[in-house]
């Protein structure tokens, strides 16, 4: 398998620091918001990668922080607390903003049919690790305390700038945008890894240390729980590509300092989920969220096949067309899948089976080409082969990609059976049913129908209560009825 690596900028050979076992560290959410889909679309990726190693015969062992106190809104050191942001904002504490939106997070990710890592830290749960660490890089000479803070001096590295090869005049003060000049640091690079009283007054969240009373820095919450969890030798480190600089650049250049050899050969970066004007961020007001996709009538899976169509290292455009063309696609996946036959007595073509998975898995060791992935689902149901075989391979792809194929299928199988059998019960003179509303789903389209057919049959019998009650169980779901000549027309 061979995936781009952000710090060599080469596509390299995965390879672990103990043949078979791969340990997988994710930069969590910062829980003072919902997360929007740009957000999400980096934990799709991530999910899709954690799902394939395991796919390929890898034990797995992933970790992931809740950042709930720390993470300034400049994403450096300069700013206001992004916690305490949200907690001023919703007139709750910060540990209540924290667990609101942390269970907001699991089940935005429910909802995408993201896996959550089996190990979980929030920050503030890890405080003794933060200090023991802090304190380990100023024996060692890495750190230095200046006006009550204690900061990493970059100048005691041979090679800082590890991803993007900066030079140290990126940063000046007015050159790159929110960066403000901190006059307690020694060199404009150096970042805080605890700040104390003389930083900010008014925070809610702090602990004694033996520096005086404060909180940690957002970076060093990262290096921590991932060795405390996950050992001195990491595998693999993944996150947004906005992370990639300050964040994941502070975090090498602390944990090796600490640990005093290399940390992490493999970086995962996922590139932004943009809008046609721009970056999307909570920000700018294109605030886009899971609860909003389902409310304009989109399953979150349909999201998650649209960032499965792209690569993971291509900035992908959010449109609402392309939302509406990758429903359409899915709703006609699942229409094709479920044509299948689930009860079929044939046996699993090995060869057929082999041959095809191979498509799968070439795709995949490719530099996590989900976009080919998808295309060797196409290409399943489009082999000359039997149900049985089609329908093993399905199941054996969807482990990874998650798009719940069997699942949806049969809900569609099953709601043509019902109205197939209404049918068949109605009277002669059936009601015309027509839908005006394009790309309705089938499983849709096969309820409304029953539910007309049977407002039909209570009209007919006088039961206009129960008639009416119908109606407004259609209203409800968002379809409107018109009553016409010799039948009924209904739109979404």
């Amino acid at each position: 398998m061979k995936l781009y690596n952000t710090l060599t900028h080469t596509r390299d050979e995965f390879v672990t620091h103990e043949p078979g076992k791969v340990t997988m560290y994710t930069c969590g959410p910062t829980v003072y918001h919902f997360a929007h889909i740009g957000n999400l679309r980096s934990y799709i990726m991530e999910d899709i990668l954690e799902k394939y190693l395991g796919y390929a015969g890898y034990d797995v062992k992933r970790c992931m922080n809740i950042t709930d106190v720390g993470h300034l809104s400049s994403d450096a050191d300069t700013g206001e607390d992004k916690m305490l942001k949200g907690a001023k904002r919703e007139k709750k504490t910060v540990m209540e903003i924290a667990q609101f939106y942390t269970d907001a997070f699991f089940a935005d990710c429910g909802k995408l049919n993201i896996k959550i890592p089996e190990i979980v830290v929030p920050a503030t749960s890890y405080i003794p690790e933060f200090i023991e660490m802090v304190q380990g890089l100023l024996d060692k000479g890495y750190a230095y305390l200046s006006e009550g803070n204690v900061y990493f001096d970059t100048s005691k590295l041979d090679e800082y700038y590890v991803f993007n090869k900066q030079d140290a005049e990126d940063l000046e003060v007015g050159v790159r945008e929110g960066v403000e000049e901190d006059t307690a640091k020694r060199n404009k690079a150096d970042f805080v890894l605890w700040f104390t009283k003389s930083k900010f007054e008014d925070q809610e969240l702090k602990w004694d240390s033996p520096w005086g009373i404060g909180y940690p820095g957002w970076h060093i919450e990262c290096s921590a729980i991932s060795v405390k969890n996950l050992g001195e030798y990491l595998d693999l480190h993944c996150g947004g590509i906005d992370n990639a600089f300050p964040h994941h650049t502070n975090e090498i250049a602390q944990s090796e300092a600490y640990l005093g050899h290399p940390w992490c050969k493999q970086w995962f970066h996922v590139l932004h989920l943009n809008t046609q004007s721009g970056k999307m961020s909570k920000s700018t007001g294109e605030f886009l969220t899971v609860s909003l996709l389902e409310e304009k009538g989109y399953n979150p899976l349909v999201y998650r096949l649209f960032c499965l169509q792209s690569h993971y290292r291509k900035s992908l455009v959010f449109s609402w067309e392309g939302m509406d063309s990758t429903k359409t696609a899915y709703n006609k996946l699942i229409a094709k899948i479920a044509g299948l036959n689930p009860d079929s007595a044939e046996a699993v073509d090995e060869e057929a089976f082999v041959n095809l998975k191979k498509r799968f898995s070439d795709a995949m060791d490719n530099d996590l080409n989900t976009a080919l992935a998808v295309t060797a689902v196409y290409d399943v149901l489009k082999a000359k082969t039997n149900d049985a075989t089609k329908i093993a391979l399905l199941k054996d792809f969807d482990t990874v990609l998650s798009l719940n194929l069997l699942e949806e299928a049969a809900k569609v199988r099953e709601a043509n059976k019902k109205a197939a059998e209404a049918a068949k019960n109605a009277p002669a003179a059936a009601l015309v049913i027509t839908c005006t509303t394009e790309g309705v789903d089938a499983e849709t389209t096969a309820k409304v129908e029953a539910l007309i057919n049977d407002r039909a049959a209570a009209k007919k019998a006088k039961d206009f209560a129960k008639a009416d009650a119908i109606r407004d169980e259609l209203t409800a779901m968002g379809i409107t009825i018109v009553d016409v000549k010799g039948g009924v027309n209904w739109s979404k």
